[in-house]
């Protein structure tokens, strides 16, 4: 199984006064740091080898979660000095990533079933994936991915249905490594990647059955809140 890695880094401005002395991943959601339930959902679907790229209050998190074993996983950190965007903070990680790895964002929640991912991901020869969903029901964003035969053929920061795109980006990737090395830039966003790999057919679409939940804003955190229990005793909709 792959390694995970997890963007942990962001200021969290939206939840201030929260955020000003605890960071994003340390939230409460349910008596339980936000990144509780993302280690947690990790640990259920057997990975245990995690990444956390951590900037804003990082050494909080490293001193919550230290190597893991408490949790039965085996977790390494990487610091960001200063914001590099989310491929900037990979790339800052080059030399701690596998060839090609799993990766979540540390404010959002989707239960997406992670060994499928990566066997679509070895069966297509993709260079990197991303996960879907059709909003079936209400979503913080809107439609900004369209897909066909299963390869990403247009992705867009918003858009809608209105605009040709069926469905919404949904906060899991498979990446291989090579994809960032590439990458001349030391200060970018995970999806000025996307371009180069669509004109190329090699970035995959992976549609999964559940909506994902983020914690951008005192709302959306307590609708999480409502949810997550409900995770944790259902099983995973493909």
């Amino acid at each position: 199984m792959r390694q995970i890695v997890i963007l942990a880094g962001g200021l969290g401005t939206r939840l201030r006064p929260i955020t000003e002395k605890i960071p994003k991943p340390l939230v409460p959601v349910a008596g339980e740091a936000f990144l509780f339930w993302q280690l947690n959902e990790c640990l259920r679907q057997k990975y245990q080898r995690i990444l956390l790229l951590v900037s804003y209050l990082g050494e909080q998190i490293e001193q919550r979660f230290g190597d893991g074993k408490q949790m039965g996983l085996s977790i390494t950190y990487n610091y960001e000095k200063q914001p590099l965007g989310t491929g900037g903070a990979l790339k800052n990680a080059l030399s701690k990533l596998d060839e090609s790895f799993l990766l979540l964002n540390g404010d959002s929640f989707l239960r997406a079933p992670m060994s499928d991912l990566e066997k679509a991901f070895d069966e297509k020869q993709a260079e990197a994936l991303i996960t879907t969903y059709d909003c079936k029901v209400s979503t913080p964003v809107k439609e900004n991915i369209l897909v066909e035969d299963s390869w990403v053929k247009r992705y867009q920061k918003s858009g809608g249905r209105e605009n040709g795109l069926q469905v919404v980006d949904s906060g899991i990737y498979l990446i291989k490594k090579s994809v960032l090395a590439e990458n001349p830039n030391e200060k970018f966003q995970i999806e000025e990647l996307w371009p180069e790999l669509i004109r190329q057919k090699k970035l995959l679409g992976f549609s999964v059955g559940e909506r994902f939940y983020d914690i951008g804003t005192p709302d959306r955190l307590k609708e999480f809140e409502e949810k997550i229990h409900d995770y944790f005793t259902h099983p995973i909709s493909h």
